[in-house]
């Protein structure tokens, strides 16, 4: 971090519900002053109804929209927030039951009570949208209201993480008068109980948040407002903060203008660079509608020849590590499992590999990523990707490329035989960097059958209330994932908010979600 100090969140589950205090390094407060804010991202939502949501949208609805319990900065375990309490009813963890603050509304007024509650989550379950939120719920039977201000939730399993599940802001409570319950609301509103009001928005360009006013829940506003802008590049976002049209950046800044805010705040220029640790990881989905990508030994001759050190210093330059592992560094249960079974890139390797399966080189494969989801950057890894693997002799890449409005709907339609993604974790826990991935209905969009993982693993470990004791599960998850190659994890980034010198609060914003909260975002106060 800036001024030579790093503030590393804690990204381990823990086993009891606990808070820990946030490391607020630098300095400021409210003035008193009514203050807004400008934040400018290269990651703009994909839709505003939370039943249709399991990626970057979760952004704006975690400023917007309540969840039962959430993640205030700091903290590895769920917090209450539209609840007053929660917990397991049964030692067996299936009976989960949340009590309610009392008279809580939504920003229109509207009542805000236990039947409001079911009713969110009864509608994601019945509108069930492809590679949507509906995946985080495979443990849950049923929603029942107890009385007014108390809501049960009854699992058809064991399920030590639900309570982390509805701390995603996919969970988000709705208004039952304004969102359909058997399809998306499409009339560009949204309605929460949260922090701030959506004022306007306008795709492809801005979000105008403004204070709610009859919010209940942990947040401290430290700002009056907040407009996010939405840029297709990260170099216009920067454009922006230099010229102070924004006042800070989150996600979506490259390399290289990292190390350019480093130089220009060492000239003596108003910028700072807040660094985190980071948990998001990206890595490569094979589809196996694509003939060339279902065959097990031509994804083992791509794990085979990726060099993740070679791409991560020449994209990446320091600002990301190699990742051998679904499960990343600093998370309970990570492993270097990938390089354990391929090693160091070997083309004699992936070539003995090809050859004992009969397969033809070269090997005619496309490569897609998405053009304004994570950032500028994507297109110079997937270069690298495909000059290593070109350049082996063993393969004949396409590179393709789309906005993620229509990279979601090919991924999701099957048209995509190799695509990138990145993942931002739904809680801290390493069940949400596998489950996710794998079954029939998952966050990528490709189903991935994978019986011993589901119907083996996963539920074994969420019978343990102790996360950090489910390591064995997860360990023996990731060894299948090698097995089948279906999922190549490339790298695991950390977090970096450029901003204007006058901006504090940036390094209390992030959530072990990765999602800003940006209310900890005010002007500092004194110099």
């Amino acid at each position: 971090m800036f001024r030579g100090t790093n503030c590393r969140p804690a990204v381990t589950a823990l086993a009891s519900i606990s808070l820990l205090a946030g490391c607020g390094l630098i300095p400021g407060g409210s003035s008193g002053t009514p203050q807004e804010i400008t934040v400018g991202t290269t990651s703009e939502p994909s839709t505003l109804d939370p039943a249709a949501s399991w990626d970057g949208s979760w952004e704006l609805y975690r400023n917007v929209f309540q969840t039962l319990v959430a993640f205030p900065t700091g903290s590895s375990a769920p917090q209450p927030d539209a609840a007053r309490s929660c917990g397991f009813q049964d030692k067996s963890s299936r009976t989960f039951t949340c009590t309610l603050r009392k008279g809580m509304t939504f920003s229109d007024g509207t009542k805000l009570d236990a039947n409001a509650v079911k009713y969110s989550f009864d509608r994601i379950v019945k509108i069930n949208v492809k590679a949507g939120p509906k995946g985080l719920l495979s443990s849950l039977d049923k929603v029942t209201v107890d009385d007014d201000l108390t809501v049960t939730f009854h699992l058809n399993k064991p399920d030590a993480t639900f309570p982390y599940v509805l701390g995603a802001p996919a969970m988000s409570i709705v208004d039952p008068a304004v969102y359909p319950a058997d399809k998306l609301r499409d009339d560009g509103g949204l309605t929460g109980s949260g922090p701030y009001t959506l004022e306007s928005f306008t795709a492809g360009d801005r979000a105008v948040l403004k204070k709610n006013g009859s919010y209940q829940g942990f947040a401290q506003r430290q700002n009056d407002g907040v407009t996010i802008r939405y840029f297709h590049d990260s170099q216009g976002m920067m454009d922006a903060l230099k010229s102070k049209q924004i006042d800070i950046t989150y996600r979506g800044i490259t390399a290289d203008e990292v190390e350019d805010i480093r130089n220009e705040k060492a000239a003596g220029k108003p910028f700072q660079l807040v660094e985190n640790t980071g948990t998001e990881i990206r890595f490569l989905v094979f589809n196996p509608k694509d003939p060339e990508a279902a065959k097990p030994a031509v994804r083992r001759a791509v794990a085979q020849l990726v060099d993740r050190d070679a791409l991560v210093a020449k994209v990446y330059k320091g600002t990301a590590e190699p990742l051998y592992s679904m499960v990343p560094t600093g998370v309970n249960g990570h492993t270097t499992s990938f390089f354990d079974t391929f090693g160091s890139p070997s083309v004699p390797k992936a070539k003995d590999i090809l050859r004992k399966a009969g397969i033809t080189t070269p090997v005619p494969l496309t490569l897609w990523y998405t053009t304004d989801r994570y950032g500028s950057s994507m297109a110079a890894e997937f270069k690298e990707l495909k000059r290593q693997l070109d350049a082996s002799g063993l393969f004949d890449i396409t590179l393709k490329s789309s906005p993620w409005k229509t990279y979601t709907e090919g991924f999701q339609a099957g048209d995509l035989p190799v695509f990138g993604r990145g993942w931002f974790p739904d809680f801290p826990d390493p069940d949400n960097f596998i489950a996710p991935f794998v079954g029939k209905e998952n966050a990528v969009g490709t189903p991935y059958d994978q019986p011993e993982i589901t119907n083996q693993l996963l539920p074994q470990s969420r019978q343990i209330s102790d996360r950090g004791a489910a390591s064995r599960q997860f360990e023996r998850a990731q060894d299948i994932l090698v097995d089948d190659v279906r999922l190549l994890p490339l790298w695991q980034g950390k977090i970096y908010l450029a901003a204007s010198d006058d901006i504090a609060g940036g390094e209390r914003a992030m959530d072990p979600q990765t999602v800003m909260q940006m209310w900890e975002l005010h002007r500092k106060t004194s110099w």
